[in-house]
C-alpha cells in the first residue's frame, strides 16, 4: 500500500473523509427504487415510533410504491435540508408533508394529496387567555416549526401585532412539533401553531393537557409531494399512483384510519 493509500485510510477511519460511495446520487426512479426525503419530526404525517419510521405519509407511499412497482427507500434528515438534497438529486421526490406556497412553487413541482388547516393549541385551560390567531397573540411566546408553514403564520402574526401598536410576538422555533407541544405543556411558550390532524393526534396521544381555541385558519392549504423542477416523468408517476389509491380505496382507508377529518380530502 503507498504512502498515499495509507493517508487517506487513516482519514476515512479517524472519520475525516468518508468513503466516496456515501457521496454517491442514490439510484433513479427508473432503477426500480423511490428514494423519498422525509423529515420525521411532523406527527402524525411522518414521525419515529418504538423507532421505526411511522406516520400517514409513510403509509400513503409505501402503497403508492406498490401501486406503480417501486421499491420506497427513506431517507431521513431535517426539513431545511429537503430541497437542497432534491435539487442536488440525492432525492428522487420530498414525503415530508410539505406544504404548498409560492416561495417552494419556484424551487420545486408539487403534486397535492392533501388539504389541511391549522390551530391555536393551548395548555389545558388557557391560562394566558388567548382566543385564536388574532391580536390576543401579541406579547405572547408562540412556538412553532422551524422552517414550517407555522414559523410564517407565526412571523406575518407578529406583523400585524407591531402594526397594531401591540407588544411583538416571540416566535419560538423548534426542530419538530412534538418539541413545540412540550415547550407548552411545560409553560415556556403559551401557544403553538398545529395542523388540524395533528392536533387531533396531539389530543389522543396527551389527553387532557391541552385544548385548541378559536377556529381552524388556512383551512385551504394543500400538502404534496415535490419532485424537481421540470421532472415530468417522476410527477406523472405519482399522479399515476394516487389515482390507483383513489380507486381501489386505499386513500379513502388512510385517511380513516390516522382520524383525519373528511375535509383534508382532495380526491
Amino acid at each position: 500500500m503507498t504512502s498515499t493509500s495509507l493517508m487517506l485510510r487513516g482519514l476515512m477511519l479517524a472519520g475525516l473523509l468518508l468513503p466516496a460511495v456515501s457521496q454517491a446520487a442514490p439510484e433513479s426512479v427508473t432503477s426500480g427504487k423511490l428514494t423519498y426525503g422525509t423529515a420525521a419530526t411532523f406527527m402524525p404525517f411522518e414521525f419515529m415510533k418504538n423507532g421505526k419510521l411511522t406516520g400517514f405519509d409513510i403509509d400513503l407511499i409505501t402503497a403508492l410504491s406498490k401501486e406503480i412497482k417501486l421499491e420506497p427507500a427513506p431517507m431521513s434528515m431535517e426539513f431545511k435540508g429537503l430541497i437542497p438534497a432534491l435539487q442536488g438529486k440525492r432525492l428522487d421526490i420530498i414525503n415530508s408533508a410539505m406544504y404548498v406556497n409560492p416561495t417552494r412553487a419556484t424551487q420545486v413541482d408539487f403534486v397535492p394529496y392533501l388539504k389541511i388547516g391549522s390551530r391555536v393549541v393551548v395548555a389545558k385551560g388557557n391560562p394566558a387567555k388567548i382566543t385564536g390567531r388574532d391580536l390576543s397573540l401579541c406579547g405572547k411566546n408562540i412556538a412553532v416549526t422551524l422552517g414550517g408553514i407555522e414559523e410564517s403564520q407565526a412571523r406575518a402574526d407578529n406583523k400585524n401585532c407591531v402594526a397594531a401598536s401591540k407588544a411583538e410576538i416571540n416566535v419560538m422555533t423548534f426542530p419538530a412539533a412534538t418539541d413545540s407541544a412540550v415547550a407548552v405543556a411545560q409553560g415556556r411558550a403559551d401557544a403553538e401553531f398545529l395542523s388540524t390532524p395533528g392536533t387531533v393526534a396531539l389530543f389522543s396521544e396527551k389527553p387532557g393537557l391541552f385544548e385548541a381555541v378559536g377556529e381552524e385558519f388556512e383551512a385551504d392549504t394543500h400538502i404534496a409531494f415535490a419532485v424537481r423542477k421540470g421532472d415530468e416523468e417522476t410527477k406523472a408517476q405519482l399522479e399515476k399512483g394516487l389515482q390507483g389509491l383513489v380507486k381501489n380505496g386505499t386513500y379513502k382507508q388512510l385517511i380513516e384510519k390516522w382520524n383525519f377529518p373528511d375535509s383534508v380530502a382532495i380526491y
